[in-house]
């Protein structure tokens, strides 16, 4: 074999070597990006809050871990705490405790506290508010929120640890049944 003929037929050789490493890289990569997606889509995913909405239950900057089956099985309960879509604003999430279910009568405060409203919960809705009601823009200011924009139910802290643990009590009063 010539020294020509040995050098293409080495640098063919490295170049299939190299194609189908790169391409086989490709497919792992796809396939184990379809596989986070899932869990991440459809089992849950760690969640950092922010914002003072649900204190003292949830702290600005705590690390939670949402869990995502709850949603498609339609298994949120009153009392849950929740990560959804804004309704305000679609490109952010929200942190909110379900406070109502469908064909519910919801009686709260007002944002301002001077007076009570009542609000009914339909079909398809859940009703969410803030544990820290002086400082949580939730359903008192844009009305019941389409169970689809829910993304996922908060049930575990994880950080800080002092607070880990398992989320449910509201601070706040609230009485929740099954009833």
């Amino acid at each position: 074999m010539e020294y020509g003929q040995w050098w293409q037929s080495l640098h063919r050789t490295m170049l299939r070597g190299v194609l189908g490493k790169t391409f086989r890289l490709v497919g792992y990569t796809i396939q184990y990006g379809c596989i986070a997606h899932c869990a991440f889509e459809y089992v849950g995913g760690v969640v950092m809050c922010s914002g003072p909405s649900m204190e003292p239950t949830i702290q600005n900057s705590d690390i939670v871990f949402a869990e995502n089956l709850s949603r498609h099985f339609y298994g949120i309960q009153r009392g849950d705490i929740v990560i959804a879509k804004s309704p305000s604003d679609p490109k952010s999430n929200i942190c909110k405790r379900v406070i109502g279910l469908e064909g519910d009568k919801i009686l709260s405060n007002s944002p301002s506290g001077f007076f009570k409203s009542r609000s009914y919960v339909p079909t398809g809705h859940v009703w969410l508010e803030g544990d820290n009601l002086q400082n949580s823009t939730d359903s008192r200011y844009y009305g019941p929120v389409p169970y689809g924009l829910i993304r996922g139910r908060i049930f575990f802290k994880i950080w800080p640890l002092n607070d880990f643990g398992f989320l449910r009590d509201s601070p706040n009063g609230h009485r929740f049944s099954d009833d």
